[in-house]
């Protein structure tokens, strides 16, 4: 009798996996490292890796439709003039015209008009289109300076100083030349048709006491008027924090490295800064140490995607949130309705992610005036509400099964989590246990 041995199953390597593998062949063909928009899409430890402790015995929770939760936020208490009012603790992040569609920017003015909440410009300066539709506009003050003007400064309810961006602390934007059309060109000062790159850094201030002589300057320009934010990508939190409130910022806003960005290299996405949950608790330390929790507002930004997210970031001492990548799905961003379209760029529905590019089917992400088209500004507009309402619902529910008549009162013992890692970075205790690691025995 013969016997033959069966044969080993094939087994492709966890190192050497098989999107590795096509990013190297990618490499050696073309010579130039890849380019993508969006976040982080490796996983890291994150929001879902936390659980809210409901009212119970020891907590008396709220009745939904008979006791009130309240969700409004004010933002520039420090030393604005008019500091802003929002009726929900969620605000729409800064995504230029340029990256974005003319059509877009419209939309996310209207939808957050209608929820109550504020957008943001973006680099590359400020449409009549945003702030027609905007009731509450914060205006970004970005190293390009492109675009800026102070009559713009003037016209915006709040002015955010960009210092750094989660998907790419360090790193400057990029705009390539296929979106740089007449409008894009007149508006940046630049060439149509040509690459654009942003600074990595301001020119005119090379450290936190240049900073705080350029928010005065800011200041003396809008009457002491605006609320000055000072925005950073999640590095090192507890000190840039520290050092923008020493810089005299009303409100800092942390942006951790799943938060989206038009244009950058791929490897800066997935291999610099830190997760957002890692970044919420030095932030909040930082304000405590100095005195200012409350008193300088905090705003996480980086994979906010639903309510309990929103819960999630108050409950570790946010004061609010910022949503980019989940406003421009809730606007039509990656549909699987467009799948055939995706297919024909090589990609699918929920992956395209080559924003750079201009080709967007669903008319977000493009200069192509017939691409376009293709977004109504005003029914976009109405989604992005109705998804702005739902988060602020769910963050309610949350807030009154914990007991609470404001969502600002949520705190991290209200909160568990489900691995060490989360449990070290929110500085909350491992289910099962009252174990905080680094923090005592369990």
């Amino acid at each position: 009798m013969t016997y033959h041995n069966p044969p080993t199953t094939p087994r492709k390597s966890a190192v050497f996996d098989d999107y590795t593998l096509s990013e190297i062949r990618r490499a050696a063909s073309t010579g130039i490292y890849d380019i993508r928009g969006g976040g982080a899409k490796r996983k890291v430890p994150h929001f879902d890796d936390l659980l809210f402790l409901g009212a119970s015995m020891s907590r008396y929770p709220l009745e939904g439709y008979r006791e009130k939760c309240s969700t409004t936020v004010t933002l520039g208490t420090r030393y604005a003039k008019k500091p802003i009012e929002l009726k929900i603790p969620i605000t729409v992040a800064g995504m230029s015209f340029g990256s974005l569609s003319a059509n877009a920017k419209e939309a996310l003015g209207r939808g957050a008009t209608i929820a109550g909440t504020s957008t943001t410009t973006g680099d590359g300066g400020m449409t009549p289109e945003e702030r027609g539709q905007s009731q509450t506009l914060v205006y970004q003050y970005l190293p390009s300076r492109y675009g800026m003007n102070p009559d713009d400064l003037r016209k915006a309810d709040a002015i955010e100083v960009v210092v750094g961006q989660g998907a790419k602390p360090g790193g400057g934007g990029m705009l390539l030349g296929q979106k740089i059309s007449d409008r894009v060109a007149e508006m940046r000062t630049l060439p149509k048709g040509i690459d654009q790159r942003s600074a990595c850094r301001h020119p005119d201030w090379t450290g936190p006491d240049d900073l705080e002589i350029k928010i005065i300057e800011l200041r003396e320009i809008t009457d002491w008027q605006k609320p000055i934010y000072v925005k950073v990508g999640g590095a090192r939190p507890y000190y840039d924090v520290a050092l923008a409130v020493k810089a005299g910022a009303d409100v800092v806003v942390v942006d951790g490295m799943q938060g989206g960005t038009a244009a950058t290299q791929e490897v800066f996405i997935e291999h610099v800064g830190q997760p957002t949950l890692a970044c919420i608790r030095p932030a909040v330390q930082a304000l405590q140490d100095l005195g200012m929790h409350r008193k300088v507002q905090l705003i996480i930004s980086g994979g906010i995607r639903n309510g309990a997210d929103v819960a999630k970031a108050l409950a570790l001492g946010a004061d609010a949130v910022s949503v980019g990548s989940a406003a421009l799905v809730a606007l039509g961003d990656n549909d699987p309705a467009l799948e055939s379209e995706y297919q024909k760029l090589n990609t699918t529905a929920g992956a395209y992610d080559d924003w750079h590019e201009g080709r967007d089917p669903a008319g977000i992400t493009t200069q192509d005036p017939e691409l376009s088209k293709r977004l109504d500004p005003v029914l976009a507009g109405r989604r992005l509400a109705n998804y702005l309402k739902v988060m602020t619902l769910e963050a309610q529910t949350i807030a009154r099964a914990c007991g609470h008549n404001h969502v600002h009162n949520l705190e991290p013992e209200d909160l568990c989590a489900l691995t060490i890692e989360a449990a070290a970075m929110a500085r909350v205790p491992l289910a099962g246990t009252s174990w905080i690691p680094g923090q005592g025995n369990l």
